[in-house]
């Protein structure tokens, strides 16, 4: 069931012809001031009704969702918390912002909730800096029996930052599917922390759990911190939060990539981490199918921590981001979005199981998650030709290093592909198969060129010729079945 027929089928027959008319409308007001965004507007929504979306962190939200982010919550400022506010008249912003914390609680079983990060890097340093002022600011507070920091001396406050620049943190590392802001260097997480990495199995590809353990108990994180955006299998966080205790540190799970998973109680027991985390990061769209936006959930003893998220990392809430959200958690409560979360990862086995049937590599040699990570340098590829070569023909992915890359984190050697976004639109098993079978199609039609120089690009690449063309007519045959946002006429 995609996700247009399913809100149509609880919110009645018209819901479809009603979305239209609003966007009709909508789009008739935006025109009269500036017609250039009014049409690159209509024309986003038809470039991604033509092309198959296989990026594994986008989606499509639902009408429902899209439509509240565009009211005059918009124009509201809201700095604090829910009753506890720096500008006046925030009463409905507050009632926004708890009915949003509510849905997050119930949803995933959390403690508590904080629906106000503008996306996931700002989710994952709110989570830094609170696990600082919980584990650093708290206990050097009370060893000088004051209230709060502006109430410490120059001294004080010296020796207090100095603590906060100098702590540790483990992560994945980045050519194992970890990501950029688990205190990689070019990040701002990779300037708060002394970072290191754990990887995978150089032959399994898989997390070692063992590798984990040693590394941490050499290493001593504050933080361990656990998730990914590119590893194609499910992780065991009872292992993780046992290492975590075991050197006595926080133990932080990132699961913007896999959050609909949870939602969708695909992800339980020990694949869930929300019962074995201190504290864990989301974002709300990719595969939860909500607005842009980050989350936080908690235990308690982090709760008046990540409530300082405003004004510690960040500035005004977003009401009408927090309304989207909201909407879209509800959504994501019912029985037919765990129907969804199932077929995603369904899917991404199927599509991992026909590139596999054809020849193609796949890291971890397939997928229980909703991505998989396709090795092109079989095909005499780059990351970045692979990539290029299949948008050419109607295929949207995006390059990604695999393990101990040669090509570094720009060209790479792989292309991520993910199931969340063609899994709205009703795609099923036999789709991604014939998915698979185009894209291998293009991969093997594609060769390397050589730059002006005469040297090997890794950038160039030449499609055979036709190929493009006829991999496009392809995908409008295998999209006609599965019109995107049925009805909705601009």
């Amino acid at each position: 069931m995609t996700l247009t027929t399913a809100t149509a089928a609880a919110n009645g027959a018209d819901y479809a012809a009603t979305a239209s008319q609003a966007y009709q409308a909508a789009l008739s007001v935006i025109e009269q001031v500036e017609p250039r965004i009014a049409e690159a507007t209509r024309q986003e929504l038809a470039d991604q009704r033509s092309s198959l979306k296989l990026i594994a962190s986008e989606n499509y939200a639902s009408p429902a969702v899209l439509l509240t982010m565009g009211s005059w919550f918009s124009d509201k400022y809201a700095e604090g918390t829910v009753g506890h506010r720096f500008y006046a008249a925030c009463q409905n912003v507050d009632t926004v912002e708890a009915i949003a914390a509510e849905h997050a609680r119930e949803l995933f079983g959390a403690e508590y909730a904080y629906v106000q990060p503008h996306s996931g890097i700002d989710a994952n340093l709110v989570a830094f800096w609170a696990i600082l002022a919980n584990r650093v600011e708290l206990p050097e507070l009370a060893e000088v029996g004051v209230k709060g920091i502006n109430d410490l001396s120059e001294e004080q406050w010296e020796s207090l930052r100095h603590k906060f620049g100098h702590q540790r943190a483990l992560g994945m590392s980045l050519d194992a599917g970890g990501h950029l802001t688990h205190g990689f260097r070019p990040n701002i997480s990779g300037k708060m922390f002394h970072q290191r990495s754990y990887g995978t199995d150089p032959t399994t590809q898989l997390i070692d759990y063992d590798q984990v353990r040693a590394a941490a108990r050499e290493f001593k994180p504050l933080v361990l911190i656990a998730g990914y955006s590119a590893y194609p299998r499910r992780v065991n966080f009872a292992k993780m939060r046992e290492i975590a205790d075991e050197v006595g540190a926080t133990f932080m799970v990132d699961m913007a990539h896999f959050a609909g998973l949870v939602a969708g109680k695909v992800f339980t027991g020990e694949e869930d981490p929300v019962p074995y985390a201190h504290i864990v990061t989301s974002t709300t769209h990719k595969s939860l199918r909500g607005p842009r936006g980050g989350l936080v959930l908690a235990t308690k003893e982090y709760a008046d921590s990540v409530d300082r998220g405003c004004p510690m990392v960040l500035g005004g809430p977003m009401a009408h981001v927090m309304a989207a959200k909201a909407v879209a958690l509800a959504e994501a409560r019912t029985t037919g979005f765990q129907t969804y979360a199932q077929q995603v990862a369904d899917n991404a086995k199927a599509l991992a199981e026909g590139f596999t049937r054809r020849g193609a590599t796949l890291v971890t040699g397939g997928t229980d998650n909703h991505l998989v990570l396709l090795d092109v340098s079989g095909y005499g590829l780059t990351g970045r030709q692979a990539e290029s070569a299949l948008l050419d023909a109607g295929i949207v992915s995006n390059r990604n290093a695999v393990p101990s890359d040669p090509n570094g984190a720009w060209y790479t050697s792989g292309v991520r592909l993910g199931t969340p976004a063609l899994t709205t639109r009703g795609f099923g098993a036999d789709e991604f198969d014939r998915v698979a079978e185009l894209a291998v199609d293009v991969l093997s039609g594609t060769t390397p060129a050589t730059a002006s120089n005469g040297k090997p690009g890794k950038a160039r690449y030449v499609l055979a010729d036709g190929l493009a063309d006829r991999t496009k007519a392809a995908c409008a045959e295998l999209l006609a079945d599965f019109p995107l946002y049925p009805g909705l006429q601009l």
